[in-house]
């Protein structure tokens, strides 16, 4: 099972271990997103740091209707114990977690002031 809280700002956050290229590991704190149908989001110098390999670009249709260019990367994440590979977008801000990431899995949010996230696995 993994954990997390909700947020003052009504945000779900889970914690989630990336693992580079060169087996660099780094802890982030992501937001689960669920209109974003992708594995992750990361920003450019996190992607960096952990030396990830560039693997194309993807066109990409914003919350608000813009269509953007966003390059992708091969990354690692570690998920229920596991690890588990994972396209991430480059893209400014905070790392999201979509949806395909969360596929496979049962989320259960207690939307209050540092309400519990649980994911648990279904397969």
């Amino acid at each position: 099972m993994i954990t997390g809280k909700i947020t003052a700002n009504r945000e779900a956050v889970i914690e989630l271990e990336i693992i580079g290229s060169i087996q660099e590991k780094e802890k982030v704190e992501g937001v689960i997103d669920t209109g974003f149908n992708g594995y992750l989001t990361l920003p450019n110098d996190l992607i960096s740091y952990l030396k990830l390999h560039l693997a194309g670009s993807r066109h990409v249709t914003l919350g608000d209707g813009n269509v953007v260019v966003l390059d992708m990367y091969f990354a690692k994440v570690l998920w229920h114990g596991q690890e588990k590979e994972v396209l991430v977008l480059r893209a400014d801000g905070g790392p999201l977690i979509g949806m395909s990431l969360l596929y496979g899995n049962r989320v259960m949010l207690e939307v209050i002031n540092d309400g519990n996230v649980t994911i648990d696995s279904l397969i």
